[in-house]
């Protein structure tokens, strides 16, 4: 199945409440196993890469990478540039097959923020690419993106304005979600979801997951956070059962690179395969 458009996965998932799971994956590995995680479970997937990770590969390479591995997969995926601060970087990945891009702009007025945020959806139809929105940063730095500093988080009238006038997909609201570890339980404005998607029938992204207990994640997809960011989570699995191996490995002084992906790749794929049940993803392919 090729690569699907956001709207048609997020649609549903708000129809149908429930959540499918945004993986920001950092290679072809984690790629892999989280398509095949997906394939498994007959789920959705959102393919999240970071400005770090294209400027790592080149955009070109990049997409050519995933391209591959997903093309046989027989479920439906979307490929999304997540927190990109950066015009030229939104431009370069829709103009190469992004087909989802998050314009983060939150360090702007909230009008400056409106009027190029209505620029990037107008730049993004033209490719038949989606855009997710937000005014208000998500505390917490994530590849090199955001800040520790707790946000200013609008009214709902502002909100609600500027998803209307700005015509983004989905939003990323801040109701006390962190990106990275939280060092104490998150107290969440739950509430804010609600009336968000009340009023505007538009889904909403939950950033900052890692951490959140099962019943915040399943209040908070029932209420309307249809995508569902997970990317904490994937690196954290990827490097420390690496190291895990990399321990045993080295007390048997038995190096052999394949076991080592092989052992990687499981423990990311079972990492996808469980936030995707608990989202309730499971069987919504189509």
């Amino acid at each position: 199945m090729p690569i699907v458009a956001l709207k048609d996965i997020l649609d549903r998932a708000l129809a149908e409440r429930y959540g499918v799971a945004a993986i920001n994956i950092i290679n072809d590995l984690t790629i892999e196993a989280v398509v095949a995680a997906a394939a498994e479970e007959r789920a959705p997937v959102i393919l999240q890469t970071s400005v770090k990770t294209v400027k790592q590969y080149g955009r070109r390479q990049l997409h050519d990478i995933v391209e591959t591995l997903v093309r046989e997969a027989d479920v439906p995926v979307t490929l999304h540039l997540d927190h990109c601060p950066d015009r030229a970087v939104i431009s370069d990945c829709l103009d190469g097959g992004w087909n989802s891009v998050l314009f983060d702009a939150h360090e702007l007025d909230v009008a400056d923020n409106l009027r190029q945020t209505t620029e990037v959806v107008a730049e993004a139809r033209k490719t038949g690419a989606h855009v997710e929105g937000e005014i208000e940063g998500i505390q917490g730095v994530e590849d090199d993106v955001g800040s520790d500093d707790a946000p200013r988080v609008q009214s709902l009238e502002v909100a609600v304005d500027f998803i209307e006038r700005t015509g983004v997909d989905c939003f990323a609201p801040a109701i006390g979600n962190a990106h990275g570890q939280y060092k104490q339980a998150p107290v969440l404005d739950a509430q804010r979801i609600t009336d968000l998607v009340a009023a505007t029938g538009k889904p909403m992204a939950l950033h900052g997951g890692t951490g959140l207990s099962d019943d915040q994640f399943t209040d908070l997809i029932a209420r309307g956070c249809a995508k569902v960011n997970i990317s904490t989570a994937l690196k954290e699995t990827f490097m420390k059962s690496g190291l895990e191996f990399l321990r045993t490995t080295a007390e048997r002084d038995k190096w052999d690179p394949p076991s080592l992906f092989k052992h990687q790749r499981a423990a990311v794929l079972e990492m996808a395969r469980r936030h995707i049940r608990l989202f309730g993803g499971s069987g919504r392919a189509w």
